[in-house]
């Protein structure tokens, strides 16, 4: 067998180039944000939690202003939206301006599958990025936890007599891991006789797709935490009640579980910058944004907020505006789409293995991608400018195709080396940031919260997707109406569709329009305060690639771990 662990390190790579910045101290990076040595818990000498205490004093004060980073439809070509938030992130702080960084954290799925880790790339990256691709400070295993201690008390209520009268087919609690694994989607527990318990159909979704993932993103204190998982819809009675979390009991050992991954994560960029790396919900499943808690913190210690929603912007940038501002009460003040020539060129139907040949008009023409989420964004009444990932290989010509594309928008576009560069390759950029911020525009959400749940899906299908026409499966517009009478009509809408096209099918790319959005079924979740509609044939648990990213993770004789992107 080939010994991996002799394999010579790749000094480009993103874990070496990581590995070769000394970090500074964490509690210097908290001093900058002017966070207290006791507020801060430490995970080693790189990593620290921010005390529960200090977060509600940093959220009293007076907030500084939110950037939104997104991009266009992802391709395997490669977009950089995490590059280019920590990019802008220690531009800004080149520039002078109290700064911080507000991001994701990253699931192991797809560490251990194909899209890999989320800590950046090149010399935009956050630190230490090995801690933070794996287990971090654990947040992701304590939220597992309390899933699943959740689902054994649905199985064990049963077991002891069912005094709720649970209707064993209407159980909509599903159990989560955090890994890819398609085998788990549906599978039936409860076999082996009476002392297992009782058969039923059950199944796994990943573990960022949870409920309790996006209620720990979406709480404001410990005691919104602990009320939002009691009203959790588990399933229903024989009787079509709906049954909620609290009926169960467990509520509190579900806090207590919580308690720590409550508080938000610091760390840093490679420049210094301070981050704040908390939740991980994935757009194109769940809302797709960090915390409110690490955001409202943030703002409170920052002039400058840098922060990112998951996959393209309709899907994270939409969830972000419409059910994370509308339950936070933020107020974004611009929006950041990032693009790169290669990924524009895809969507103008050039095929991966050919994006090395110049080819201007396949660029015009896949702009038509970058030119829809601008149009979009400008729906919410945000001010827009274009981040464009520099490649070497991009040409003159392609990059004034790009900026003759979005001139007609009114929109300027950037070429921004932050990935070879760091900060000093995003300057231009930063620049044009903080002229937008001086706009102070009058932001809104696309549709009011009183719309009728199917008119909110058709909306966002219209507005965003240009969808002509939503099909409704007959199971998804019985839920719909049951949800309406139940009193959850005013909830926000949280779309589960495939990120690489507006539409519901993964290879239509560039801008279709007059496609038809079929949602085939809606899930509730009561406690995070959105309802999920699922379109087409999206999963919420992954399946691993036919050449998974985990068979290249190796630990070399020093302990470093290789592998890692």
């Amino acid at each position: 067998m080939h010994d991996r662990s002799a394999r010579p390190l790749d000094p480009t790579s993103d874990a070496a180039i990581a590995a070769s910045v000394t970090p500074r101290p964490i509690e210097d990076v908290a001093a900058d944000l002017g966070i207290p040595a006791d507020a801060l818990y430490r995970y080693g000498p790189h990593k620290g939690k921010i005390s529960l205490d200090f977060v509600a004093e940093a959220e009293s004060r007076p907030r500084g202003q939110l950037v939104l980073v997104t991009a266009i439809n992802p391709t395997p070509a490669g977009e950089g939206k995490t590059t280019t938030t920590i990019g802008l992130g220690d531009a800004l702080s080149q520039l002078g301006t109290s700064t911080a960084v507000c991001l994701r954290e990253p699931s192991l799925g797809p560490v251990f599958g194909a899209k890999g880790g989320a800590t950046g790339g090149g010399r935009a990256q956050i630190i230490p990025m090995q801690d933070i691709n794996l287990h971090f400070t654990g947040d992701l295993h304590a939220i597992t936890a309390a899933h699943n201690l959740l689902s054994a008390l649905i199985d064990n209520h049963i077991h002891w007599g069912n005094a709720l009268d649970l209707d064993a087919r209407r159980i909509s609690w599903r159990r989560v891991m955090d890994l890819n694994d398609r085998a788990l989607r549906q599978i039936t527990v409860g076999l082996g006789g009476p002392a297992n318990g009782y058969p039923r159909e059950d199944g796994f979704d990943i573990t960022v797709a949870s409920e309790v993932m996006a209620i720990l993103c979406l709480a404001d204190s410990l005691s919104d935490l602990e009320a939002r998982l009691s009203r959790m819809v588990i399933g229903q009675t024989r009787g079509r009640r709906m049954v909620r979390a609290e009926e169960l009991g467990g509520i509190g050992a579900m806090v207590a579980l919580l308690k720590d991954a409550f508080q938000p994560n610091l760390v840093q960029t490679l420049e210094g910058t301070p981050a704040l790396v908390h939740g991980g919900p994935f757009a194109n499943i769940a809302h797709g944004c960090n915390s409110v808690m690490a955001t409202r913190t943030a703002l409170g210690l920052a002039d400058v907020v840098v922060t990112e929603a998951g996959f393209g912007a309709d899907l994270g940038a939409e969830k972000f505006l419409d059910i994370k501002c509308r339950q936070a009460g933020l107020v974004p003040s611009a929006a950041v789409v990032v693009a790169t020539v290669r990924a524009l060129k895809m969507h103008g139907g050039v095929p991966l293995k050919e994006l090395g040949t110049p080819d201007a008009a396949a660029v015009t023409l896949g702009c038509g991608n970058l030119k829809r989420h601008v149009e979009n964004l400008k729906k919410f009444g945000l001010p827009v400018v274009v981040a464009l990932n520099h490649f070497t290989g991009d040409t003159p010509e392609e990059l004034e195709a790009v900026r003759a594309a979005l001139a007609a928008e009114g929109v300027d576009v950037f070429p921004c080396g932050h990935w070879a560069r760091g900060g000093e390759g995003a300057l231009d950029l930063a620049r044009a940031v903080l002229d937008l911020l001086a706009r102070r525009p009058k932001f809104e959400y696309l549709y009011p919260s009183e719309l009728p749940l199917r008119d909110k899906i058709e909306t966002i299908a219209r507005e965003i997707y240009r969808a002509e026409r939503v099909d409704f499966s007959s199971a998804a517009t019985a839920k719909l109406k049951e949800y309406e009478l139940a009193g959850f009509g005013d909830l926000p809408v949280c779309m589960a569709k495939t990120q690489y096209s507006f539409s519901a099918d993964p290879t239509a790319r560039n801008a279709p329009t007059g496609h038809t959005l079929p949602i085939r079924e809606v899930r509730l979740s009561a406690g995070a305060g959105f309802v999920v509609a699922l379109a087409g044939d999206i999963m919420t648990m992954p399946g691993l690639p036919s050449a998974p990213a985990a068979q290249d993770i190796f630990v070399m004789p020093d302990g470093f771990i290789a592998g890692l992107s």
